[in-house]
């Protein structure tokens, strides 16, 4: 494939000799983790490929790491600005759901940084951190370049990436990942539990300080706080699922996990994906915005 096809793009020749394909889902993943948007990577990733098309690129050495830094840039600038829109989006705001695996709509470069738990993580990190920490820990590019991006010095640079990775790293312990075996079990029993309106089931499941979080951006009827404690979050769940009635719950690789997508009358109603502490959901996070669900 020798195009750059977002979804909705024209077709467009290939302004690397073949490269391009290759370099995307790099290009693709700093913009996603850094913005956790789908919509922002892939105007992103639109970007730096005009950039590239327009620029001389003979004297470049690392073409990854050039493309990786203008993309990087151009999210640093974007994402700086998005911490504006936060403030004022309606309700929990949560990433939007990446889909990975076999239901992927592009290569996608899949690790622990693209999982839900891990952009809400790295959304507490101011934007130089996040950016710091993203390029170094996770696309391996040298300080010198983060300094570029950031209009730092280089120990600027090293030390934002430092102090990133001592938040995140202290974050990761006090919730850690469960393995994939066992996520499939609880979401299977989960989904049977609920499916069936069981409310004992789901009680079962939930830890008991369990949190239950939706984002509706106020385009969908959303919860617009956090709902807490795993009875209430339980009583919560049966009544949607009576309001609701989805015809459909399947699986689907979201971030680089197993979640569920809920589907009524051929749309998709929600993504939710999870957080399991000793065997038990902690978290429940479910994606309601419409604008969140059109790549699903």
């Amino acid at each position: 494939m020798d195009d750059w096809h977002g979804p909705g793009r024209p077709k467009q020749a290939d302004p690397l000799g073949g490269e391009w394909e290759r370099h995307r889902p790099a290009v693709f993943g700093v913009a996603y983790r850094l913005l956790g948007s789908v919509a922002d990577a892939e105007d992103v990733t639109q970007d730096v490929w005009l950039r590239a098309a327009g620029a001389d690129l003979g004297a470049v050495g690392d073409l990854r790491a050039w493309l990786v830094t203008v993309a990087a840039r151009r999210s640093y600038d974007i994402l700086k600005s998005a911490r504006v829109r936060r403030e004022s989006y309606v309700g929990p705001w949560l990433p939007e759901p990446l889909l990975t695996g076999p239901d992927a709509s592009q290569p996608v470069l899949v690790d622990e940084s693209v999982s839900s738990a891990m952009l809400l993580i790295m959304e507490e990190l101011s934007p130089p951190e996040r950016v710091a920490f993203v390029l170094h820990d996770v696309f391996g590019l040298e300080f010198g370049r983060i300094a570029e991006v950031l209009g730092v010095s280089v120990p600027g640079a090293r030390q934002l990436a430092s102090r990133a990775r001592r938040r995140v790293a202290s974050a990761k312990q006090s919730t850690p990942r469960a393995s994939k075996a066992e996520r499939e079990r609880v979401l299977r029993v989960f989904r049977a539990a609920y499916e069936a309106g069981d409310l004992a089931g789901l009680v079962r499941l939930l830890h008991p300080d369990a949190v239950y979080v939706t984002d509706g951006g106020g385009k969908a009827s959303a919860a617009r706080k956090l709902i807490r404690g795993g009875v209430r979050v339980a009583e919560v769940m049966v009544r949607t699922g009576r309001l609701w009635r989805p015809d459909r719950i399947e699986f689907a690789e979201v971030g680089g996990e197993l979640a569920l997508v809920f589907h009524r009358d051929g749309r998709v109603l929600s993504v939710d994906t999870v957080q399991i502490t000793d065997g038990l959901i902690s978290a429940y996070r479910r994606v309601m915005n419409p604008d969140k669900l059109a790549r699903v």
